[in-house]
């Protein structure tokens, strides 16, 4: 471990600025990698969509305490040197810098500083300091242009291959130093021709039997032409040919140069030697929506992937090591929130990895760089993988063919017809009533069983109901929600069918997809309150206390078990509703009539049967459909109303 300690006077590293130093030993001239980089655009745009693309990630750092479990370390030594390399420079900057360096040259040097005894990092130009001595392996010492020479382990090399030795890299310049010396030139041929304007480079013809012209004739044709030509055709007015002559072009005008399809074709070299997909950096001549969008989705996976893993062991093998407290600790590119797909797809896939029988909450945690929580290493079975027989509660929607829920905010569109599969409203109400009571009453039971379990014999003392009913709230509520916007969904198609039959029998402008977005909204709402629902009634059993604990909480089971019921038949009628609703909605009818049902309707209910308003419109009741839900509890309880609907 050896530092250069310098106390803040950085230019006692010796590193002075002499832009022409390039020691004899080096093959290639690195001052000319810094002019290429200064006068060529094309080497400019792609090293800097790299080095800003990487530098814009961040970089964290971690400590690993298991296979499946590791700690952010943000107060580490090595974080606090990531985040602010020397006094006043940024992350950003600091990544920026060795990225660039790493692809222009294909060296990156930093002197390790101690700086007000915290290790800092000087990062020094290609064309200031070099390796000197040594061998193929490695040098002796780096030697920088003011004379001053630094040990091995005080400087930090990070560079690519090379096929001679091992000290340091090859710049990718290198093969595309004839294409930019033929781009060069080819730049200084059109900025002639601009130069001259409208004229054209060619020569001028007389006809053979022309006149003998004398002295004066020819000085004077000649003056005019020089004035002509020397102004670029604006300011010499117009030639006169005179005697016949003809003016004959020679050399390429400025379509047959071909000035953008040279500059693309130089843009595309220097992309393809840096493995960039020229959509990428503005060449969109065979870019499609969908090839973009591919290659945007690989950028920090084939293009940028093995920069960032690069950085990561270079980090871990020159720095890491001068610094205290580095067992099992590394650092990464945060590529994770790139990578990460639009809110659906990540619901999507979360769903998919925490809630099926293969992998726990700590699993994936692990995995997003996250650290464990209580309980999380235990398998979560979701209720529709356990009665259903499916292999994953992604599987709660239907088959494709019966319209599978995906992402909300889908545009409309002609659907496929009613699903097979779909029920009647009274046999799907019916099985999600059956569900959610099945359900309700294995928590319940559990609940008793882990109360039974704190208490010893009959006179035992109450323990903390809240507390054992804390403990598997979250995994309740998203059984919950998963299990209503499952039967949500088929009773929400049940409505809009209802409808569509009779207005709109080939579903034209209408698409279930588009109902998922609300019909996850109102399972979440539901669960909520038959969540609270349960709590409230054992928060009642925990505050009178007594005795008697152990029956009051049996009968506050049976009554939420009860409450589930009348919870699915309220979930029923909503979800019914909105579908008929949202089918009216796309078939152009415009006026919706309320339709009292059941045996014992309420009066309210009753008395506005037959009441008609217009598709936006509320009802007299404030609802806009029976159950719902932004109406009074009082209205939408065991409510079996239904709506007709007819054309303006």
């Amino acid at each position: 471990m050896a530092f250069v300690v310098s106390s803040g006077e950085l230019a006692t590293t010796g590193a002075g600025v002499l832009p022409a130093y390039a020691p004899a030993t080096f093959r290639a001239q690195p001052w000319e990698y810094e002019t290429i980089w200064r006068t060529q655009p094309q080497v400019r745009t792609v090293i800097g969509f790299i080095a800003r693309n990487i530098a814009q990630l961040g970089v964290h750092v971690f400590r690993r305490i298991s296979d499946t479990d590791r700690e952010r370390l943000r107060d580490h030594p090595l974080a606090h040197l990531l985040d602010e390399p020397l006094p006043r420079m940024t992350q950003y900057r600091f990544i920026e810098r060795i990225v660039s360096d790493r692809a222009l040259y294909d060296n990156f040097y930093g002197i390790k500083l101690k700086l007000d005894g915290r290790l800092r990092i000087l990062p020094v130009p290609p064309t200031l300091i070099r390796p000197y001595g040594g061998n193929w392996i490695a040098p002796e010492y780096y030697e920088t242009a003011g004379g001053r020479q630094f040990g091995v382990d005080e400087v930090i090399h990070i560079h690519g291959y090379s096929p001679t030795d091992m000290t340091y890299g090859e710049s990718p310049i290198e093969s595309l130093r004839d294409l930019i010396l033929e781009s060069s030139e080819a730049a200084k041929s059109r900025a002639q021709m601009w130069k001259g304007g409208s004229r054209l480079t060619g020569v001028l013809v007389r006809p053979a039997d022309a006149p003998e012209w004398e002295a004066k004739d020819r000085r004077r044709f000649r003056e005019m032409w020089r004035t002509f030509s020397q102004g670029g055709g604006a300011e010499g007015g117009t030639p006169i040919l005179e005697d016949g002559m003809d003016y004959k072009p020679v050399g390429f005008n400025p379509e047959q140069a071909q000035y953008i399809e040279a500059r693309k074709l130089d843009r595309e070299e220097v992309a393809a030697a840096y493995y960039i997909p020229p959509p990428l950096i503005g060449i969109l001549d065979h870019a499609t929506y969908s090839n973009i969008k591919e290659q945007h989705a690989h950028l920090y996976q084939d293009t940028l992937g093995p920069w960032t893993v690069d950085l990561q062991q270079e980090f871990a093998a020159q720095i890491l090591p001068d610094l205290p407290d580095n067992r099992d600790v590394y650092c990464e590119f945060n590529v994770e929130s790139k990578m990460r797909g639009d809110f659906e797809s990540q619901a999507a896939a979360a769903s998919t990895a925490t809630g099926g029988p293969w992998m726990t909450r700590n699993e994936i945690r692990a995995r997003n760089n996250l650290p464990r929580v209580e309980g999380g290493d235990e398998l979560i079975v979701p209720l529709n993988v356990t009665e259903g027989g499916l292999a994953s509660p992604r599987d709660t929607a239907p088959e494709p063919g019966d319209g599978a829920p995906k992402a909300g905010g889908l545009p409309r569109k002609k659907a496929s017809g009613r699903p097979s599969t779909l029920g009647t409203f009274d046999s799907e109400r019916d099985a999600l009533e059956s569900t959610l009571v099945a359900f309700t009453e294995r928590q319940a039971d559990a609940l008793l069983t882990d109360a039974g379990a704190k208490a010893d014999g009959d006179g035992a003392d109450m323990p903390d109901l809240l507390a054992l009913w804390a403990k598997g709230s979250e995994d309740r509520l998203a059984q919950l929600q998963a299990l209503l916007s499952h039967h949500g969904y088929r009773l929400a198609q049940v409505g809009a069918w209802g409808v569509l039959d009779v207005y709109n029998p080939e579903a034209e402008n209408w698409s279930a997809e588009v109902m998922l977005a609300w019909i996850l909204a109102a399972a979440e709402t539901h669960a909520a309150q038959h969540e609270e629902a349960g709590r409230a009634a054992v928060a009642k059993v925990q505050e009178e206390g007594g005795d008697g604990w152990r029956e009051a909480l049996q009968s506050a089971a049976a009554a939420w078990g009860s409450a589930a019921a009348a919870r699915a038949r309220t979930a029923a009628t909503e979800t019914r509703s909105f579908g008929g609703h949202d089918a009216a909605s796309a078939s152009g009818l415009t006026k919706k009539i309320w339709r009292t049902g059941g045996k014992n309707p309420r009066p309210s209910h009753r008395a506005q049967d037959g009441e008609s308003v217009s598709l936006d419109d509320v009802f007299s009741n404030g609802l806009r459909w029976p159950g719902d839900g932004q109406g009074r509890t009082e209205e939408l309880v065991n409510c079996n109303c239904e709506l007709d609907y007819e054309e303006g």
